[in-house]
């Protein structure tokens, strides 16, 4: 019985390490299909002039996945059923930090505001600002990442110490 303990109390350290490093990893998993997302914003509403609806429809499911739900709040937006506010748009969100959900409100704020040429160029500000987060969280993930997993054997090889 106490083996059986001491072997769930070690699987619950690295497991919560796990979940501390899997942070870094949707943030990086984020920005990565966030900057995909604005990059074809940009070639679409220069081309295809379609509406801002239909191309966040035609989405491809990788990204819609690791935007954890953005492109549906924002489309509750564009649909009229409810507004537009940090909080609609990150409502299941809680790996980013708060400067960083006030850029990405403020790209999503601006988007269908002003003509295409000027819709492009700020698309293309927020796409540099994006890739700067990027390989920042990109960094934070090599980091701190493996050391949240590293830390959790860690705890659970000193509990294992400790209970033997």
């Amino acid at each position: 019985m106490k083996w059986v303990l001491i072997a769930v109390l070690f699987a619950a350290c690295v497991l919560i390490g796990w979940i501390f490093s899997m942070r870094y990893k949707k943030r990086e998993w984020f920005y990565s299909a966030l900057i995909m997302f604005a990059q074809k914003l940009d070639v679409e509403i220069n081309f295809s002039r379609e509406r801002l609806k239909k191309l966040i429809e035609a989405m491809d499911e990788k990204n819609k996945k690791n935007l954890y739900g953005l492109d549906k709040n924002y489309l509750t937006y564009l649909d009229g059923t409810a507004e537009l506010s940090q909080e609609a748009l990150f409502k299941n969100i809680q790996f980013l930090k708060a400067d960083e959900k006030e850029t990405i409100f403020l790209f999503f704020r601006s988007l269908g505001r002003s003509d295409v040429m000027g819709q492009s160029k700020e698309i293309a500000n927020f796409s540099k600002r994006f890739d700067e987060s990027l390989s920042k969280c990109s960094q934070e993930n090599k980091k701190y990442g493996s050391l949240c997993i590293k830390l959790g054997v860690i705890a659970g090889l000193f509990l294992l110490v400790i209970l033997i």
